[in-house]
């Protein structure tokens, strides 16, 4: 079987509903219900999933759950150290434009570790990174402004994120529905998963390699 020159995903643009959740931001993050499942396109191309991951909002913010299983070994965290560690790093365009090559102010950047904090660096951690060559930089987050949790899964970890609408510059679902959006899974014993283009890509640094998450009331 002769092997494709680009991943199938690349060939599509896609759009998942990102379901509403009236209880975001009320409490503590918690894990979503599967109804908030996100699909894991890198299934097109024969990659196996790792992760199960869920998007949900309302008018205060964002709301993400990751539950990983099967692993064998402990996470690799710390805080000083955020591109090299296990998390989940989530991208957010709140004007969902696939027309351009470099991120704008409504870009976004976050980072959530299942660890790396305290002193057995055992505490979760959510920070704000710069996306790669943007034009303008999204406004700066204040400390404690994202929220992150952690549970127990079956050899693995749940973490649970929130990221206030005062964290996004320019969100405003009732005027923009769509919002650009990819996110990088990365962990050290089982792998990398990702929501639209792979590390074939510059996704890190490129909008228009993007998904889109449609806000869904």
């Amino acid at each position: 079987m002769t092997t494709p020159l680009l991943p199938t995903r690349f060939l599509f643009r896609f759009a998942a509903p990102c379901l509403y959740d009236p209880t975001l931001g009320a409490t503590a993050p918690k894990e979503l219900e599967a109804a908030y499942r996100l699909p894991v396109l890198g299934e097109l191309d024969g990659e196996r999933p790792f992760a199960d991951v869920r998007a949900a909002w309302n008018e205060g913010g964002l709301g993400f759950s990751v539950r990983v299983e099967g692993k064998k070994h402990p996470n690799w965290c710390r805080e000083t150290k955020l591109e090299d560690s296990d998390s989940l790093q989530v991208w957010l365009d709140t004007r969902d434009t696939h027309n351009i090559h470099r991120a704008t102010r409504f870009c976004h950047r976050f980072v959530f570790l299942p660890g790396g904090a305290g002193r057995n660096f055992e505490q979760p951690v959510a920070d704000q990174l710069l996306v790669d060559r943007a034009r303008e930089n999204a406004n700066p987050v204040r400390p404690g402004q994202l929220k992150v949790t952690l549970g127990k899964a079956t050899g693995g970890y749940l973490m649970s994120v929130f990221i206030p609408a005062a964290a996004l510059t320019g969100f405003n679902p009732v005027d923009h529905p769509r919002l650009g959006f990819t996110y990088q899974l990365f962990d050290r014993e089982l792998g990398q998963q990702y929501f639209s283009s792979g590390s074939e890509f510059p996704f890190a640094a490129d909008p228009s390699l993007w998904g889109t998450l449609e806000l869904v009331k």
